[in-house]
């Protein structure tokens, strides 16, 4: 027997990728900007969308010598 479009299981299995209208937002105690742990230069050039090269790793540091981990929410909301 098909299942009716107002199932759940169709609507997960439809794959419309869809937010349902049921769903809560995420709670805040979740929501987290990253600079809560570590961050090396690494996770702050891939961050920006670039590959890591020497260059941009060294300005990477430079930066979160500057600025602390806290750098990394240039890029993170």
């Amino acid at each position: 027997m098909p299942q009716s479009p107002e199932s759940p299981e169709s609507n997960e299995s439809g794959g419309s990728g869809e937010r349902r209208h049921t769903e809560l937002p995420t709670p805040d105690r979740k929501l987290h900007t990253g600079s809560e742990g570590p961050v090396d230069p690494e996770d702050l050039v891939r961050l920006s969308g670039r590959e890591p090269t020497p260059e941009l790793l060294e300005e990477a540091r430079q930066l979160l010598a500057e600025e602390g981990p806290s750098a990394i929410e240039r890029y993170l909301p």
